[in-house]
């Protein structure tokens, strides 16, 4: 899974720079990666709570979660 790990990391900083919400192809495009190891990306990044998704139409547009604190407990 290192290669997935490397994606989110790009993801991360790409969702950083660009907060108006991007697709996975656009994404996808962004990091040079196929859809699928993005799309897989981004499903980890949403177990962990890290992103926010707004369904438009048949579109997903993802958004990094700002000021995310850790719970403790």
């Amino acid at each position: 899974m290192g290669k997935v790990n490397k994606v989110i990391e790009e993801i991360k900083n790409i969702l950083k720079r660009d907060n108006r919400g991007l697709t996975i192809q656009e994404l996808s495009e962004k990091t040079k990666t196929s859809r699928i190891t993005t799309a897989m990306a981004l499903m980890k990044l949403e177990g962990e709570g890290a992103i926010n998704i707004r369904i438009i139409g048949n579109c997903k547009l993802h958004y990094l979660k700002i000021g995310r604190e850790k719970k403790n407990g």
